[in-house]
């Protein structure tokens, strides 16, 4: 079965009408990954044992008429999402041989629905970082150019999912993690309402920033990826008590009259030529099919960087003080309870995850926490105040998805602050808990993928989607040559 940018409900009809069973279908993506993911490395762990399990389970369902849209459907899920009794290292030497003994509450709806675990994708250290290059354990690789980042954090599941190693994948989005990647790799990600899907399981970067999504081939599988795991969840006190509607119900309506705002700060300088070029293209083809385009501006951008970094490392700091060597995790040397946990944590935590640790207490500590972290959330309520004030007079808000195409591997190693910056275009999102997708909307002339992000009011996912398969209706993507 030709798998090149398979689409889940490809596989689903394939699956019902007995062309292809559970079980084959795993080995042909299997077959793929031995193929392919060793130069590429976008997983940490391949599951082969227990997804013939889970594909014989599969087919026995199929066989009884008792299927859903995922019965059988093969998936990858990012590395810091627990499942239990597979091991769950978030791509640090701290974590890993940490096997959950249970289930995040998306993997409890996924097996409700008899998907097919492929494996568990690589990412950048605790989810820090915007390149997969911190992982302990697979830095991966662009399938575009094998030289070049896929992104990050959710960079593995990205990969993965552009070079048709799983039709589809789960990853989780601090600042941009599901949105950057994907843009990276060429791919459609999309980063739910916050408290749209349960954090529960998920673990944790910054709390109130944190959202598992889905990355797929197309909007139309986002859709379907969230009406499967999106749902109040009392285990997550986060989680919003709100009702879900079917994500794929404005999936091919007409756009005309829909108004979409196009704030200023976004096209400035710092954005490459190309990428605000190819954004501006998209919004035109969607001009030509009804939408209105509005001019409209965000003036808290250029506070958003250090608004961010200030709320998510100091968050960071509180959640990751847990790993100390004494209960889990990797347990280092020393004489006394204080030299063990100093080792502990001086050698389990990569470099990038001590330094945003030590910016995060730095922030909370006595005497800064007014002049930073305070601001800091000052900061943010402005910044969701100017995002309500855009959409008074608009229904969604196009953006570039990153300021450049994918940057060679190596080339922000030394300059942590330039590496931030990049995600000036995705961490508003996260700051204001709006709905978020993107999806490819053009090339560079080398062949790299620029993604554009379409963003919506807080639990309206279904227009962002609809907008972003309005475009991907008349746009031809390009796969990788791998």
């Amino acid at each position: 079965m030709d798998l090149k940018r398979a689409k889940i409900r490809d596989l689903r009809h394939a699956l019902d009408n007995k062309e292809i069973s559970a079980a084959e279908l795993c080995g042909e993506y299997f077959k793929k990954i031995d193929e392919i993911d060793p130069k590429l490395l976008s997983y940490i762990t391949v599951t082969k044992d227990e997804a013939m399990k889970a594909a014989e389970k599969a087919q026995k369902m199929i066989d009884e008429g008792k299927s859903t849209v995922l019965t059988g459907i093969p998936l990858a899920v990012k590395d810091n999402i627990c499942i239990d009794g597979v091991r769950t290292t978030c791509a640090s030497k701290m974590l890993e041989n940490f096997v959950p003994p249970y289930n995040a509450t998306v993997i409890d709806k996924l097996n409700e629905q008899g998907y097919v675990l492929l494996g568990r994708t690589s990412m950048d250290e605790f989810a820090m970082g915007g390149s997969t290059q911190t992982s302990a354990f697979a830095k991966t690789k662009n399938p575009y150019d094998l030289t070049c980042v896929p992104g990050g954090s959710s960079g593995g599941s990205a990969a993965a999912v552009s070079a048709s190693l799983a039709p589809a994948a789960l990853g989780s989005d601090t600042g941009g993690s599901i949105r950057q990647p994907s843009s990276f790799c060429g791919v459609t990600g999309i980063k739910p309402t916050y408290g749209r899907v349960s954090r529960y399981g998920l673990v944790a970067f910054a709390s109130s920033l944190d959202q598992i999504g889905p990355i797929c081939a197309d909007a139309r599988d986002c859709a379907i990826m969230l009406n499967a795991i999106c749902g109040h969840d009392r285990r997550d006190a986060t989680s919003a008590p709100v009702d879900v509607p079917d994500f794929t119900e404005k999936l091919g309506q007409p756009i005309k009259g829909l108004k979409i705002a196009l704030p200023k700060e976004f096209y400035a300088q710092g954005v490459d030529d190309i990428v605000k070029t190819a954004v501006m293209n998209a919004a035109k083809e969607l001009e030509k099919q009804g939408a209105v385009l509005v001019d409209c501006s965000i003036p808290g951008l250029k506070y958003a960087i250090p608004a961010y970094y200030l709320i998510a490392c100091a968050e960071a700091a509180s959640n990751l003080s847990r790993f100390d060597g004494i209960k889990y995790g990797f347990r280092g040397e020393g004489r006394t309870f204080e030299e063990l946990i100093r080792d502990s944590r001086s050698r389990g935590f990569g470099e990038e995850v001590k330094r945003r640790i030590l910016l995060g207490n730095y922030a909370l500590s006595s005497g800064y926490y007014d002049a930073y972290y305070k601001k800091a959330l000052a900061l943010k309520q402005e910044i969701i105040k100017e995002y309500n004030e855009v959409f008074e007079q608009a229904d969604v808000v196009l953006t570039p998805t990153a300021p450049t195409p994918a940057y060679k591997i190596g080339a922000q190693d030394n300059d942590p602050v330039k590496m931030y910056q990049a995600d000036i275009c995705t961490v508003t999102v996260n700051i204001a808990k709006l709905p978020g997708i993107s999806t490819t909307c053009g090339y560079t002339a080398e062949g790299l993928p620029i993604g554009m992000s379409i963003i919506g009011k807080r639990f309206d996912e279904q227009t962002i989607l609809q907008v972003a398969d309005a475009f991907e209706q008349g746009f031809e993507t390009i796969a990788p040559k791998l």
